[in-house]
């Protein structure tokens, strides 16, 4: 891993991550990597605080394993992931995260002991009353020796001899600072001497104390070991939940420093997709300082870069290898988030002169071996940097297009970098190959880093040493001798290549008159529908006061004015007359699955009977209309949530990883010990325990025989004598 990342540059980037981690470890994860991501994803929800430092527990769990006593410090690791994961069960989670998290049930007894240690990796009083005993006497002890010391300098006898009234520390010892001929007034013992030719000394006094205070942190360690021998007892009994813990505190350790790592430098993750689209989208190669984005599409089989040297040809190899093997480990970095990046399983860089007088190898031959690999690789994407370098060009040409061709079939993805325009021009036609060039700036005489896709580029090699400090006259030289029907050539691919970026900004800038007429087209008619709505929304509201005077006239009948009744029929007539019609469009020729506007309500044409059409509507209601009071709508349905098919599987009640079988019938205990395993498959464990007993030998028997036949059992093996010997069974599944 570490060769591959050297190659692209990204030496430094994959640095940057790792001290994210909470222990040292590989940056690969094992497993669905889109269900990694999809954890990642709801996990970026929260704002929780990153792991404490960790160490790695491998050697402290095979020390559990073999019934050793681990050390103080190295119970405080285990303690440290267990009370992260209890602080991680206090968020909120929803779906696969806390599904995961309910899959980490924590023994009662690992629990209580989090609770003897404070944040210092310290005992806590009152976990032992001896150990509290000792600490407190040890604790006076020192208050006893510094009394002392200050007591002695403070000496009128010793005044005279003392350099400073300073206790300073030599060799982890307390001790005064004194000229010579002290002895006459201080039994001491001398523990150095300074520059300057004074003593260090330890009065006598002191090292009574010193020696009380050795016996009692003696004791201390005493005490200490048998509490360190009870806890680490309890650890072999709970050793499958440790190692299962571990295993998953690793896991949420890659989750949380991709999540930091990515949130840093407003990185993206790109997860690989199988469709055979890729695409670079403003990716920014993380080794460069201020870096112009790359964009390119190689969703072909070759891609093969021409063009200006110091152009970014090289640059633009690596991007696109980099971008590949981040999005395979799943680590962010910058880029769009249109980025498209395939599935690949093996990723190789053909960067450097592999020439090696050691292994008598020469350029050309090194450069074969890499090839004669790739014909062994599959799913694969490999980039080859200058690729006719170390032999002759022409015979190189010919060589190279039938070892790319073969390739091609193999289904391997080739990037590729060269000058060669004879290679580059046998290539062209192939439909498999994209052609980019690296741009030249004229004017200014520069690289642009810049890229055409579709053309050949100009090498600018005479344009170049001059840049670098050739002479003048020299390139002209050098121009002479290249002939002028091969500088008339690379004209012609100057002129292609600007011929090619015309056109390309021709078209863009059509493509943005096409967008900005549709955007004007879509306003216009929206504007249209809301005015058509108003329209008949008001004369909907004309029609319902008028119906209201209506109404009131009738009213007048009851005073039986003889013109009354002629007055309301001269009225209703009226009314008659001015029945409401919305505005129409023009007759439309709509059919089932057409999108159609009702009103202010958008949806789709179930059917149609004669004049009326049955519709569904947005919000899922349907309703039969008029096919003249509907119009066509252009606008994209709202997509409707997929019906989920779920099944439920009860949880099991407990944590447990062990199952007792002592006493029971051989068809009762196989009944039970199915349940236990499906409860451990369902709970995560990959690995459990189960006491079978010796006895006649009937029901380990069947145990076996059951556990032979079960399809999820990988394997099982006896008990370590501590834990059973032969009357248990440590299952893998």
């Amino acid at each position: 891993m570490q060769e591959i990342f050297k190659k692209l540059d990204l030496l430094d980037y994959i640095d940057s991550f790792s001290k994210l981690l909470a222990r040292e470890k590989s940056i690969i994860m094992e497993g669905d990597i889109n269900l990694h991501y999809r954890l990642i994803n709801e996990l970026s929800s929260f704002d929780f605080k990153e792991p404490s430092k960790l160490t790695n527990l491998d050697n402290a769990l095979l020390l559990i394993q073999k019934q050793g006593i681990l050390k103080i410090y190295e119970i405080y690791e285990f303690i440290k992931i267990i009370d992260y994961f209890n602080y991680l069960k206090k968020f909120a989670f929803e779906g696969k995260l806390q599904e995961w998290m309910d899959k980490i049930i924590i023994p009662i007894e690992i629990t209580n002991i989090c609770d003897y240690f404070d944040d210092k990796s310290k005992l806590k009083t009152g976990v032992n009353e001896e150990y509290d005993a000792i600490s407190e006497a040890i604790y006076r002890n020192k208050q006893e020796i510094k009394q002392n010391l200050y007591k002695t300098i403070n000496s009128s006898k010793l005044r005279a001899y003392l350099v400073d009234s300073q206790i300073h520390y030599i060799n982890q010892e307390e001790c005064i600072l004194v000229r010579g001929g002290f002895n006459h007034v201080l039994k001491a013992s001398v523990l150095d001497r300074s520059n300057s030719g004074f003593f260090y000394v330890l009065p006598h006094s002191v090292s009574s104390l010193k020696q009380k205070q050795s016996d009692l942190i003696n004791k201390q360690e005493e005490i200490l070991l048998k509490i360190c021998k009870e806890i680490s007892s309890l650890f072999e009994k709970n050793l499958l939940f440790l190692k299962f813990i571990n295993k998953e505190f690793d896991r949420f350790d890659h989750y949380q420093a991709r999540l930091f790592f990515a949130k840093a430098g407003d990185k993206n993750f790109i997860l690989p997709n199988k469709n055979n689209k890729n695409r670079l989208v403003e990716f920014k190669h993380p080794a460069l300082h201020e870096p112009k984005p790359i964009t390119i599409d190689f969703s072909k089989s070759v891609v093969m870069i021409t063009g200006v040297n110091a152009g970014g040809k090289t640059m633009m190899l690596k991007s696109i290898l980099s971008a590949v093997l981040l999005s395979k480990y799943l680590l962010p970095y910058n880029a769009n988030q249109k980025t498209q990046i395939g599935t690949f399983k093996n990723i190789n860089a053909v960067l450097d002169d592999p020439q090696s007088v050691k292994n008598d190898i020469s350029t050309f031959a090194g450069r074969m071996v890499e090839f004669s690999k790739l014909f062994s690789s599959k799913s694969a994407i490999v980039g080859v940097d200058e690729i006719e370098l170390g032999t002759d060009s022409d015979e190189a040409a010919s060589l190279f297009k039938v070892i790319i061709e073969e390739l091609i079939e193999k289904d391997i993805k080739i990037i590729i970098t060269t000058h060669h325009k004879r290679l580059a021009s046998l290539m062209a036609a192939n439909e498999k190959v994209e052609l980019v060039a690296a741009l030249y700036d004229e004017e200014n005489r520069r690289p642009t880093y810049e890229f055409l896709q579709g053309t050949i580029g100009k090498s600018y090699a005479f344009e170049t040493a001059s840049r670098y400090g050739i002479p003048h006259n020299v390139i002209k030289k050098a121009r002479k001798v290249y002939g002028e029907d091969k500088d008339k050539l690379n004209e012609l691919i100057e002129r292609s290549s600007a011929l090619e970026i015309e056109y390309k900004r021709k078209l863009e800038n059509l493509q943005n008159e096409i967008d900005e007429y549709d955007r004007l087209n879509k306003n216009l008619k929206e504007q249209k529908e809301s005015l058509d709505e108003l329209i008949f929304e008001e004369k909907s509201k004309l029609e319902r006061e008028y119906t209201d005077a209506r109404d009131e006239a009738k009213k007048a009948i009851k005073a039986k004015v003889a013109q009354g009744h002629q007055h309301l029929n001269i009225a209703h007539a009226k009314a008659k007359s001015i029945k409401t019609q919305k505005v129409q469009e023009p007759e439309e020729n709509l059919k089932v699955g057409d999108r159609v506007k009702y009103r202010s309500s958008k949806g789709e044409i179930i059917s149609i009977k004669g004049k009326k059409a049955f519709i569904e509507n947005d919000a899922g209601m349907k309703m039969q209309v008029l096919l003249s009071d509907l119009r066509r709508s252009g606008n994209l349905p709202k997509i409707k949530p997929k019906v989920k098919s779920t099944v439920t599987i009860q949880k099991p009640d407990s944590g447990h990883v062990k199952l007792d079988l002592h006493g029971q019938r051989a068809d009762e205990a196989i009944e039970n010990l199915d349940k236990f395993i499906s409860d451990a498959l369902i709970a995560g464990f990959d690995e459990v325990m189960v006491f079978h007993g010796i006895g006649t030998g009937k029901l380990a028997r069947a145990v076996k025989e059951f556990l032979d036949k079960h399809p999820k059992v990988k394997s099982y093996s006896d008990a370590h004598p501590s834990q059973g010997g032969f009357g248990a069974k440590v299952i893998k599944l």
